[in-house]
Order: structure tokens, then sequence, then C-alpha cells
């Protein structure tokens, strides 16, 4: 016996979460063919925007939006700070190895730091955290503005920099302010680009009559645009399920929001996919009918062509056996 499970749904507002940050990776021993000891990598929003590596010593925008920003005098100015980078951890990495009796082998040391903004709200938040080997190594409490450790190797260097207030104050300052103007800057540096991209597209999918109609809207920019359904021009409250919203390699998103209502009943009324935001012009709709479906046909389809060659090759194989 199958059981069918109606799920609520309660409209989630996905705030405008932004995120800009920078990841540097250092790698000791006998690593991978092509794997340079050092790189950085910067992104935005889970989209990288430059990389750094020690094979080939330069700073290269992966966006086409940060080719002008290449061009100015800071671009010089983060190339040498990842020169420098390279070598510190090139020789902290062996340090680390000692600590952790690693005389050989393949070993990582990385820190990941940036922040986050949140356009709803306006809150902010820094983050800076250190890895061994994928671990966790050191990390820095920016409200109580020292660094914390789990494990005992990290100790010296965790006093060491908590000793250091000058440091401490100017990370304070980097992560509460300038991070967050780089990440506007950037924003507003990307934002000319997005507005080009084409409008969301509204599908309706169904694997099979017997399985719920899902609207999958996909290419749309913004987070938190709303995604609902109604039945007969009223919003729906339950019978739905909202899946997680999933980033597209483009920089656009991808959401569904499923229906749960027998092909018997959503025939007799009129049910709607609705997708709202602040920077559509006009609400887009899309009226579940049969023609509006598309639907996983049953069986394996084989183009005919394929099947000339597999005659021949079967033939083939008959007369030599013969």
């Amino acid at each position: 016996m199958k059981f069918i499970i109606f799920l609520i749904f309660i409209p989630l507002v996905y705030s405008e979460l932004h995120t800009f940050m920078t990841t540097y990776t250092g790698i000791s021993g006998q690593n991978f063919t092509g794997t340079p000891e050092f790189s950085a990598v910067t992104t935005l929003d889970g989209h990288q925007i430059d990389y750094y590596d020690s094979d080939i010593k330069k700073l290269i925008p992966k966006q086409d939006w940060m080719e002008e920003f290449a061009t100015i005098d800071t671009w010089k100015e983060d190339t040498e700070i990842r020169k420098h980078v390279q070598q510190v951890y090139k020789n902290n990495i062996h340090v680390l190895m000692e600590r952790f009796s690693h005389s050989h082998g393949v070993h990582t040391f990385q820190r990941m730091y940036g922040c986050n903004l949140d356009d709803e709200t306006g809150e902010t938040q820094g983050f800076d955290q250190y890895a061994y080997d994928g671990e966790d190594f050191i990390s820095l409490d920016l409200k109580e503005l020292r660094y914390i450790t789990p494990v005992q190797q990290a100790e010296l260097t965790v006093m060491k920099w908590n000793n250091d207030r000058t440091q401490l104050e100017f990370l304070k300052q980097y992560f509460g302010q300038d991070c967050v103007d780089w990440l506007n800057k950037f924003l507003r540096l990307s934002k000319a680009t997005l507005e080009k991209a084409d409008p969301p597209k509204v599908s309706l999918l169904q694997k099979n009559p017997d399985s719920p109609v899902e609207c999958h809207v996909t290419g749309f920019l913004f987070r938190n645009t709303t995604i609902s359904w109604k039945k007969n021009g009223q919003a729906m409250s339950d019978k739905l399920e909202s899946r997680d919203t999933l980033p597209n390699e483009d920089r656009t998103f991808q959401r569904t929001v499923a229906l749960y209502v027998h092909p018997d009943e959503w025939k007799k009324n009129q049910y709607t996919c609705v997708v709202e935001h602040k920077s559509l012009t006009e609400t887009s709709q899309k009226i579940l009918t049969e023609d509006e479906i598309t639907r996983n046909r049953p069986g394996l389809y084989v183009p005919v062509s394929i099947l000339v060659v597999a005659l021949i090759v079967l033939y083939v194989i008959w007369k030599c056996r013969k």
C-alpha cells in the first residue's frame, strides 16, 4: 500500500545574503601532477572572481566584469600580497608538519576569510578560519576579538597572535568595514552583467501522470524570489512542497515547488504557478494544463540511426560466425 504525504507549505522568505571570501591553500609533499604548491581563490556569492597560483604567479580575473578592475593599481598590490602569502605558507606548512609529527606525505594548510552581508537586514558578519589537512586549526572570534583553537598543536600560535593587539584591531576594522566595502564594490561591478540576463524560465514538470506537478523556475537572480501556487486565484497553503534554492553556473538560481494534487482535481480547477520578485515588472504565471506539462516519457527512446548501426553490427557478427 502506498501512502501520499501532503506537506504543508509555508512561504519561505529568502534574504539576499551575499558572501565575499578568499581561500588560500598550501600543499606540501609529493602532490598530484599539475597541482600547484599554493593557490588563492576569491569568490563572490560562491562564484570565482579571481585566481592565483604558484605556477602562473599572476592574479587572473575570472569574470568579464573583473577585467576593468584588473587594470588598476589595487590589482598589482593584490598580486604582490599573494606572492608574499605564497612564501609564508611554504614556510609555515613545514612547521605544522613538525608539530603534528608528520615527516612526509601530502599535507595542506588553508585559510578561508571574508564577510557576509544580508541585504534585507543590513547585518554583516566577518569570518577568518584556518585548517590543517582539512581539520579545524585556528579561527578568529570577532566578538571577543581573539583567536581560538580546538587542537593543542595550535596553542603557541594562538598565544602569539592574541598578544598582537595592533593586528587584532586591524582585523576588526577589515572585517567590520573594509571587507563589506569590497563586497559592495564587486556587487556593483557585477550588477550590470547580471541585469542583462534573460528573465527566469518557468516550466511545469512531471515524471509520470501519478507524480506531483513541479513548478520549476530557473535563471532568476535573487534568492528571495517567491514561487507559489494558486487555486482558482486563491493562494494555497497546503499540498505543496518547496525544494531548496540551488545555484546555477552563471550566478543565477533555480528552485522547484511541487503540487501534490491528483490530475482529476487540477483538471476541474485552475491551478497556477506564480513567480514574484521586486525586480520583475510583472508577475510571471504558468497555468497548469495538460499541454503545459513536460513529462518524462516511459520507455527508452533510441534514435533510428543508432538502431540501424546496431543492426549492421549484429549482421556482421552473424556473418563472421557463419
